[in-house]
Order: structure tokens, then C-alpha cells, then sequence
């Protein structure tokens, strides 16, 4: 059976293009039931060229986020981003990797990798995370029934 070349062509494009758009954009899972997440995430959707980042709530993500090791509960307690080459980053590692895709942001990302910056983050992060959790609804159902798993 002999193809159209053309149609090969439209094939390989299409499938370059799909490959493309799957592996240059980073992917962030954030948690799409908690009010202020979704504020924020609205907010670097507005101003953050949809070609750079694939933003996922994480109800609907369950089954990719098994995949690349995270619970449902872990993936409630803290913001998870996917790079381009697979690698996972998580709390402010995450925030750290979305700011550098956001051009008003980039700056904001370095001053927050400088080490001492760095570190208070990372420990405000977990506290506010913690704090965050505990306060919603979907969370404490979640955490209840955390030693289950």
C-alpha cells in the first residue's frame, strides 16, 4: 500500500508538534479545590504565555501524579512541578521553576535561590503548607485518613 506523501508529511507533523508540546513545557499540579491555589494559579495563567507551562488541578491528575511517585495526600500538602526532562521539584523548588518561566518573575526566582533566602523560604513554605492544609475542608478528610496509606 503506497502513502501520500502528503498526508506521511501532515502525520509527522502532527505527531512532531503533539511530542513538542508534550516535552517543552513544564507541568505544574496544583491543587484545584483549595480557593486561594486557584487564585494564584489564575493569576500566572493571566500573565504566562500558555506555550510555557501546562497547569493541572490535581483531582484530575490523580493517576499521573501516581506515576511520577506522589500520593494524593502528599500532592494536597505542597505545590508539584514536572521539568522538561521529567525531574520533579516540589514546595518552593516548584514555585522556584514557575517564576522562571514568568517574565515579570524571573528576577523574584533568583533572589529566592540565594541560599539564606533559600532556606527561610523552604521553612516558611512547609510552615504555611502545614498550616494550609490543616485549614481546608478537602485536607483534614485527607489527613484522617493519611496512616491509611
Amino acid at each position: 500500500m503506497k502513502h501520500d506523501p502528503q498526508w506521511v508529511m501532515l502525520l509527522y507533523l502532527k505527531n512532531l508538534s503533539t511530542f513538542i508540546w508534550r516535552t517543552s513545557m513544564i507541568k505544574v499540579f496544583y491543587d484545584d479545590r483549595c480557593p486561594l491555589c486557584i487564585r494564584e494559579i489564575n493569576y500566572y495563567k493571566r500573565i504566562t504565555p500558555s506555550a510555557d507551562i501546562v497547569w493541572r488541578g490535581i483531582d484530575q491528575n490523580i493517576n499521573t501524579l501516581e506515576k511520577n511517585g506522589i500520593s494524593y495526600i502528599e500532592s494536597l500538602k505542597i505545590l508539584h512541578v514536572i521539568n522538561t526532562e521529567g525531574k520533579l521539584y516540589r514546595g518552593v523548588d516548584a514555585f522556584i521553576l514557575i517564576w522562571q518561566q514568568l517574565s515579570g518573575w524571573r528576577w523574584f526566582a533568583k533572589i529566592v535561590k540565594l541560599p539564606v533566602i533559600y532556606h527561610v523560604s523552604k521553612t516558611l513554605y512547609s510552615i504555611f503548607a502545614r498550616w494550609r492544609f490543616n485549614q481546608l475542608t478537602h485536607f483534614r478528610i485527607g489527613h484522617q485518613n493519611d496512616h491509611l496509606k
